[in-house]
């Protein structure tokens, strides 16, 4: 396949990074909450909160990274056996998963820094150093915090069920074009 026809090296290694650390997170958020109270010490979900938000500020940064290199750099084009509402239907995926790529991590973002014990309990990246909270929502009366933080947490709940959606048409969509309709468009995205 011409070299055209396949992403950047750069933006398939972001583009798996990206995949593969939401997927981490997924797990991460599920078992997080799904855990009864009391079935692991407070220190055990720490880390795993701990571990969702540094996972989660890091697909941010990365998110933004995709993005300049998308800016400056084409992606190749899409097939052209595909029907023009495939195309469309292919962008408006695309672009869904970026809004949603920035939404997740933005909206825990600002839950973690509306919550109320924000100030008692750093967030530490990876353990590594100390990752700030939004300051004008930390500085919010305790009231208005706590309101920010169910609203907040509402959001990225629902950002994230979105995005379980998008993201299962955009691997079905591959996986079709790739098995039913014999395009070798996985081949664009593969190291």
């Amino acid at each position: 396949m011409a070299a055209a026809q396949k992403y950047t090296r750069v933006a398939v290694l972001l583009h798996w990074a990206i995949a593969l650390l939401i997927l981490a997170n997924v797990a991460l958020g599920l078992t997080a909450a799904l855990l009864p109270d009391g079935t692991l010490s407070d220190e055990s979900i720490r880390f795993v909160i701990d571990t969702h938000k540094s996972i989660g500020i890091t697909v941010l940064g990365l998110a933004i990274l995709r993005v300049l290199w998308r800016l400056t750099h084409r992606p190749p084009p899409l097939p052209a056996e595909f029907p023009s509402w495939e195309r469309t239907a292919a962008h408006a995926a695309h672009i869904a998963l970026y809004v949603l790529i920035f939404a997740m991590p933005l909206s825990g973002w600002l839950h973690d820094s509306a919550w109320v014990a924000a100030a008692s309990h750093p967030m530490y990246l990876f353990g590594l150093f100390q990752w700030p909270r939004i300051g004008f929502i930390m500085n919010l009366d305790p009231a208005t915090k706590n309101q920010l933080h169910d609203q907040f947490g509402a959001l990225h709940t629902a950002c994230s069920y979105a995005l379980y959606g998008v993201l299962a048409l955009h691997v079905a969509g591959a996986l079709k074009h790739q098995w039913v309709d014999r395009h070798s468009v996985l081949r664009r995205m593969m190291p």
